[in-house]
């Protein structure tokens, strides 16, 4: 099949990198976010998937906005059998869904009809859950309600953090789409409707949930952190000082500390309360500071016994 590619950040790659290696299809196109500046030096860089589009020699449409005549007219003349949108980030219209004669088809990173929307890898971990997954669906024009066409699941290690969880989907992403190509060319496949019954929301990450409420319980905190590493980072508050903390483990014992209080502080960890439970910080990062471990950090800086996380100084 002749493939338009739909995708912006590193979770499209793989995607990508398994249709260009599959023999049955060819990519005709990638469309892709408009180039942005980035870091420091706030130079203008391309997307991942951009980046990995021209090293194939693939043309690629960086629309500011998708939905207009000029997008239209260039996908129409493109001519592909399907589209395959993979986090790219815009929103296709009914016409552009209905121009392909087998239609789009997303791949998820969730097992829909749970976690519908922008961070489903996010929340699948802060919620705790103990398993995920991919799943292909024939995109509509709802968020994430189109009809599944294929499913597979993972387990989510007590320890996983959205990274280590966003590496293994985007290469289970990869398996499940060619197979889902595959079999839609096969004519092997058959659409299920998503039932509304287990369905949820995984909206974008807000800087207001990346504050860690130290009242809450040390496997909820524990969660948090874990769902938000790499990014953005949960946070909290030493005197005037921002610290995001990137590792951490969870202790469930007793105390009678107030929340966010420091009990202890050594090289194996910075010994947090919580509302219920104490948190070990292995692995933070002060504001504008590369991120370290916690021998590393307390070379280069002091946090007192009994000082309090998350409390500005009065």
């Amino acid at each position: 099949m002749k493939v338009i590619f739909m995708g912006t950040p590193d979770f499209a790659v793989p995607c990508l990198e398994g249709l260009i290696k599959d023999k049955n299809h060819e990519v005709v196109g990638v469309f892709t976010q408009p180039d942005r500046r980035k870091g420091r030096g706030k130079k203008m860089q391309g997307t991942p998937v951009k980046t990995l589009a021209e090293e194939e020699n693939i043309p690629v449409y960086q629309p500011e906005k998708l939905n207009t005549p000029e997008s239209y007219e260039i996908l129409k003349n493109i001519n592909a059998d399907i589209f395959v949108v993979v986090a790219y980030g815009q929103i296709l219209s009914k016409e552009m869904l209905e121009l392909p004669p087998y239609g789009a088809v997303n791949v998820h990173a969730s097992l829909l009809p749970k976690y519908r929307g922008a961070a489903p890898i996010h929340w699948a971990i802060i919620n705790g859950e103990e398993t995920t997954g991919i799943t292909t669906m024939q995109m509509n024009e709802g968020l994430d309600t189109g009809d599944m066409l294929l499913q597979e699941g993972i387990s989510i290690g007590d320890e996983d953090t959205t990274g280590d969880l966003h590496d293994r989907l985007a290469l289970l992403g990869k398996k499940l789409l060619v197979e889902t190509l595959n079999k839609l060319e096969e004519k092997s496949i058959t659409p299920t409707p998503q039932p509304e019954e287990g369905s949820s929301y995984a909206p974008k990450i807000s800087k207001a949930l990346a504050e860690i409420d130290w009242s809450t319980s040390a496997k909820e905190i524990y969660n948090l952190i874990r769902g938000l590493s790499p990014f953005p980072g949960a946070r909290t508050r030493y005197q005037e000082k921002s610290l995001k903390i990137h590792r951490a483990r969870w202790i469930e014992e007793e105390h009678s500390a107030d929340p966010g209080m420091i009990l202890e502080v050594s090289k194996e960890g910075i010994l947090v309360a919580a509302g219920k439970g104490k948190i070990q910080i292995t692995e933070l990062q002060l504001s504008g500071k590369k991120r370290m471990g916690v021998s590393e950090f307390l070379a280069g800086n002091s946090l007192e016994v009994h000082g309090k996380l998350g409390a500005r100084d009065e």
